[in-house]
């Protein structure tokens, strides 16, 4: 019998979590299929993923309708988002207990609101733990500049962080130092650190919709050396934080932690479908694939990748190559810090209309069932 796709990755030392929840996927059994079939080893939430799931049909009305016409939308919403998180858990913690502790997460996020605001993060990441009550949640908090403070703050407390939003090598460099920081400060505090676990989510296919859409215009402008960039910056920056996550948990500093049972924060690949359609379906889950990281995937990405995907470890390929395009980028005056920037920004607006538009379903569907 030939060996399921998925988990030849696995094989190869990357997870792969599901960039997608649902509770009807969750009560079906179609998830623990998913697990025990395909190897599926956790799963991620953000507003947008919230939004289509409550907002695109009737699956969600009977609780909306329970929590009552008074209640806020945005408290319906954690509710709801709560109880999926804890159910999805619950069903991936034989993965979280057979692998250690190292896999079987459910992430759900802080409010896109707080992506500024150190304190707030703090304080909602350490409700949303606690109300999530499980070992094996994460919670995500955006790898920005006031979120760097409330990651090591966090992950101190012993609360497992999921960093998203991550577009930038040097703030991933800086998301890094707050987990070992962290580390570092709870075992000075005498407290355990062998079941802490974070990741670092780094954003993908979304740079090379930004930057190609700079290149395209150069080229347009009769600039020839535009085009040999196109759809290669992505890559070369997900292989430039690779190369810094390998530097990093090689070093004397985390050898020393390491032996004091710690786990490295492991880096993982968000965005990875593609989105432009001349593209292979699967061009940057390929390039991609390393160990010691995760992939989380759309449904459609995870299903492709069981058809026809090629599992072998590519991430290390053409580094010198890497460097090259990046020169040749500055030369082209785009400069990878404004477009990190740029993406930040841009993702943070993203899930704060999700998360907008997502209250003003709830707080439509409250209307219409006072109504009924």
């Amino acid at each position: 019998m030939a060996t399921n796709r998925l988990k030849a990755l696995n094989a190869l030392g990357q997870s792969v979590w599901y960039d997608y929840i649902r509770r009807d996927l969750v009560e079906d059994g179609g998830l623990e299929k998913r697990i025990d079939e395909d190897g599926l080893s956790g799963m991620t939430s953000n507003p947008t993923i919230f939004e289509k799931a409550i907002a695109g049909g009737s699956l969600y009305d009977s609780d909306i309708r329970g929590a009552g016409a008074g209640q806020a939308a945005t408290r319906v919403f954690e509710s709801l988002a709560i109880h999926d998180v804890r159910a999805a858990a619950d069903v991936f913690r034989k993965v979280y207990d057979a692998t250690g502790g190292d896999d079987g997460f459910v992430s759900i996020e802080v409010g896109p609101g707080l992506a500024r605001d150190t304190k707030g993060t703090i304080e909602e990441a350490r409700r949303l733990w606690k109300e999530c009550d499980r070992p094996n949640v994460m919670v995500k908090i955006p790898g920005t500049a006031a979120g760097v403070p409330a990651i090591r703050q966090c992950l101190s407390e012993g609360i497992n962080i999921n960093i998203t939003l991550l577009f930038s090598v040097p703030r991933y460099r800086e998301v890094i130092d707050a987990h070992l920081g962290a580390l570092e400060e709870r075992i000075k505090a005498g407290q355990d650190i062998a079941r802490l676990r974070s990741v670092a989510s780094f954003f993908v296919s979304r740079v090379d919709t930004n930057v190609d859409k700079k290149l395209d215009a150069l080229t347009k402008g009769g600039d020839t050396r535009a085009a040999t960039l196109r759809s290669k910056i992505a890559i070369a920056n997900a292989k430039v934080a690779y190369e810094a996550f390998e530097e990093v948990y090689a070093s004397p500093r985390w050898k020393a932690l390491e032996a004091k049972g710690a786990k490295k924060q492991r880096p993982l690949w968000a965005s990875t479908s593609t989105k432009d359609p001349a593209l292979p379906d699967l061009y940057y889950v390929e390039a991609l694939i390393a160990p010691d990281s995760v992939d989380t995937m759309p449904p459609e990405t995870f299903d492709a990748f069981r058809d026809h995907g090629d599992a072998k470890v590519r991430i290390r390929d053409d580094r010198e190559t890497v460097q090259a395009q990046f020169r040749a980028l500055r030369d082209l005056g785009i400069s990878i810090d404004q477009v990190a920037s740029e993406l930040e920004d841009e993702g943070v607006k993203k899930f704060s209309d999700s998360f907008d538009s997502l209250m003003k379903t709830i707080g439509e569907k409250q209307r219409a069932m006072r109504v009924a």
